[in-house]
């Protein structure tokens, strides 16, 4: 495993984190869970990420980490979607964040968050109540430092800027999706702010939720027991069941062969191309996965490969995932 940087922090994370979403605590299996967070772990994975809205998953991951020195690992949590049906029970507000972390430290059964992030963005609260907040956990050892997921660059900009006029800690980090088909962060100048501000990416779903596996074939039936065809809830795997983005991943599993790797392994170094990405995050079901996904790290990509890349990409006209 080789590791970055969290952004302009002293932090150090494993390029692939593993992630819970749509997995832990839900779909799969706690003994399964807890065989994938250990595989990961023995694989030199550090960052582990969860959040108060992924149905169970932070009790699962805590109590799988239990058995490793807190010390060893960076635990990544969020908050913002409703935990209730209050009208406070939700958001960004002081209010929120404040009884939210304290019932994810519990869940978790930890002491401390090392990165505790804002999952949306809250236009109903003021930012500088919500990095008040931050600021204010952080001073009492609660979490050690803060992130957001899927902000806008200006809304990245407005947070740094009122950070360093009131002298609070600095953000470290964004999440956002990121993977060959979804690639808004880059047009819509979010990495380039990140760049500036001092933001690392911990991006979710490389994969494209399975799309970038191989899992999917064009012109034959989407397998019975995979997530494309039992969450017909999921808005964003839906939308790269086009016969032309499968036909690319396709075009693109070729391509990763020419280089005796395997998409998966070919799709995450292609994120980790990017310098200012600091981790990926990986969802697995299955510990073989894991095993398979670490040896993206020593793939690297040369321009050539980067341009057929483009090449290949450019044949999927029209394609905007749902976010």
């Amino acid at each position: 495993m080789k590791y970055r940087r969290l952004g302009r922090s002293g932090l150090k994370v494993s390029e692939l984190g593993l992630g819970s979403w749509l997995t832990y605590g839900s779909a799969t299996s706690e003994e399964t869970a807890r065989a994938c967070i250990h595989k990961a772990y023995e694989q030199g994975i550090n960052f582990f990420d969860t959040s108060n809205s992924y149905y169970g998953a932070e009790q699962v991951m805590g109590s799988a980490l239990k058995e490793y020195p807190r010390s060893s690992y960076v635990l990544a949590t969020k908050v913002f979607f409703p935990q209730g049906k209050g009208v406070n029970e939700r958001g960004l507000s002081r209010k929120h964040i404040m009884e939210q972390c304290e019932a994810s430290l519990k869940r978790l059964g930890t002491d401390y968050i090392d990165l505790y992030q804002c999952h949306r963005f809250d236009k109903e609260t003021p930012i500088d109540e919500t990095l008040r907040a931050l600021d204010d956990l952080t001073a009492q050892g609660k979490i050690l430092y803060a992130g957001v997921s899927e902000w806008s660059a200006d809304q990245i900009a407005e947070a740094t800027s009122i950070s360093d006029r009131r002298n609070l800690r600095p953000l470290v980090s964004n999440q956002p999706i990121y993977n060959m088909f979804e690639r808004y962060i880059e047009k819509e100048n979010v990495i380039k702010q990140c760049e500036t501000d001092g933001l690392g990416l911990v991006v979710f779903s490389p994969l494209a939720q399975g799309v970038l596996t191989g899992k999917y074939k064009p012109g034959q039936a989407i397998p019975q027991d995979s997530r494309a065809a039992n969450d017909k809830t999921n808005g964003v795997i839906n939308s790269y069941m086009r016969e032309d983005v499968l036909t690319c991943a396709a075009k693109l599993a070729d391509l990763a062969a020419e280089l005796g790797a395997s998409l998966s392994q070919f799709a995450l170094a292609w994120v980790l191309r990017q310098p200012v990405v600091s981790a990926a995050i990986i969802g697995s079901s299955r510990p073989s996965q894991i095993e398979e996904n670490v040896k993206a790290v020593e793939l690297n990509l040369t321009d050539d490969v980067l341009a057929r890349v483009e090449e290949i990409l450019s044949e999927v006209s029209g394609f905007a995932p749902m976010r």
